[in-house]
């Protein structure tokens, strides 16, 4: 039996977290022929979860493994990216007074190397239970 039809449900993956999830829009081939699945991903996007921290003010962090991960030395494209599945989310202002790095407004997440994340952790002094 053949799985593919001529309408799909649109998909984007997260940038943050690497999950696919709906976007509400159906797809649909002009020809009306049965060449699509029926979740077809066509780009990159934030999940609800990760498009709230952004709305409130976060940058995410995402660590990324430099070894398994594309373009050594170069920019990181997202599909490149071999995510180990540790983030941070740190406010925008925070984000520029720990790094020398430009941020532009809409962007949403950063890819970092292994160990970061711990550095910052360590930074965060424990509180008082």
């Amino acid at each position: 039996m053949n799985d593919k039809s001529h309408v799909s449900m649109e998909q984007h993956v997260c940038l943050v977290c690497g999950v696919a999830f709906d976007t509400g829009n159906l797809l649909l081939d002009r020809r009306l022929r049965a060449s699509m699945e029926r979740h077809t991903v066509t780009g990159w996007g934030l999940c609800a979860e990760h498009q709230k921290l952004a709305d409130e003010g976060f940058v995410a962090l995402v660590e990324c493994d430099p070894q398994r991960s594309g373009s050594p030395g170069g920019r990181l494209r997202p599909e490149q990216a071999y995510r180990t599945g540790r983030l941070a989310h740190v406010k925008r202002h925070v984000f520029t007074q720990l790094f020398n790095v430009p941020i532009e407004a809409s962007q949403a997440c950063v890819f970092v190397e292994p160990g970061v994340i711990e550095q910052l952790q360590a930074m965060v002094s424990p509180t008082a239970d």
